[in-house]
């Protein structure tokens, strides 16, 4: 559990987002994942991110362990009921999955399949809550795990650009009191903010941090993602930047770049997204100067 070492240790992490295939040939995401081996403590799969179809996580994390690489487990509330949950929690760590991420899920309307019925039926904190319980052994229904504990490191997602600041400080307290371990934030573009949403909210709770980091493609993606994205902050310098390089997409990956080799002084560590660009993440880390495993240069 390279990851969980590393945040308890007070070590800079990195962990890397890698989509689960829109059909049944993992080649391409493992392909990704591979070259991801060495460079990060763990390779995090989304579960249904926007709502959108896509493989299993689970399916992908273990697939991922039997490549010797390290997943985190994404669990979205949208989709399942508690009894599909509790199932997939104990399955997860029935096939070496430990580490994971707890989400309410993106909306529906959001999705491609807009009339899709969401269920809804727990969010973020109640799973979070339902991971502890199992950790100590509690059953829903029967007081005790026969098997014993389960040992799932859970963490959660965070907004550092959330308009209301005592509501997201209110959010980050309940879900640390139902057992979240570390935060996994949206992107962040703005240091200032990320130090101040560290300082104030995260380190008083306990809880590390991993910054997002987003790969911005050309100012026509910036500008879409400030669009369609709920929460989205692109500053129009970023855009107005990516907009007069010569090479847009090599000029995103020198932003990300940036933004690690900034975050690494502030956050424990961060976490990079490159939706349909994975490739480019370690030329990422090769510009921010991280070494092996996430050890700054």
């Amino acid at each position: 559990m390279r990851l969980k070492q590393a945040l308890e240790a007070g070590q800079f992490a990195i962990t890397a987002e890698v989509m689960p295939p829109r059909g049944a040939d993992v080649s391409a995401a493992l392909a990704h994942a591979r070259r991801l081996r060495g460079l990060v403590h763990a390779v995090n799969v989304t579960d249904g991110s926007r709502a959108v179809m896509r493989m299993s996580s689970l399916a992908l994390c273990r697939l991922l362990l039997d490549a010797g690489i390290e997943p985190v487990l994404q669990l979205a509330c949208r989709d399942r009921n508690r009894i599909a949950l509790q199932a997939d929690l104990l399955g997860a760590h029935a096939l070496g999955i430990r580490n994971l991420l707890c989400l309410t899920g993106d909306p529906v309307r959001a999705g491609d399949q807009p009339g899709a019925r969401p269920v809804n039926e727990l969010e973020a904190v109640r799973l979070l809550q339902q991971v502890s319980d199992f950790n100590r052994g509690a059953d829903p229904v029967q007081g005790v795990l026969p098997d014993g504990p389960t040992d799932l490191f859970a963490g959660a997602a965070a907004d550092p650009h959330s308009p209301s600041w005592i509501g997201l400080q209110r959010r980050l307290a309940r879900k640390q009191a139902a057992g979240a371990r570390f935060l996994q934030t949206q992107m962040v573009m703005d240091a200032v903010r990320l130090r101040r949403f560290v300082e104030e909210l995260a380190a008083p709770l306990g809880l590390p941090v991993l910054a997002g980091v987003f790969l911005l493609k050309s100012a026509r993606n910036a500008a879409f993602i400030n669009r369609v994205v709920p929460g989205a902050c692109i500053p129009q310098a970023v855009i107005d930047r990516l907009a007069a390089a010569a090479n847009p997409a090599d000029e995103g990956i020198s932003i990300a770049a940036e933004q690690v080799a900034a975050y690494a002084g502030i956050a424990q560590g961060v976490h990079l997204m490159a939706v349909k660009a994975e490739e480019r993440i370690p030329l990422i880390l090769e510009r921010a100067g991280v070494g092996a495993l996430g050890i700054p240069a």
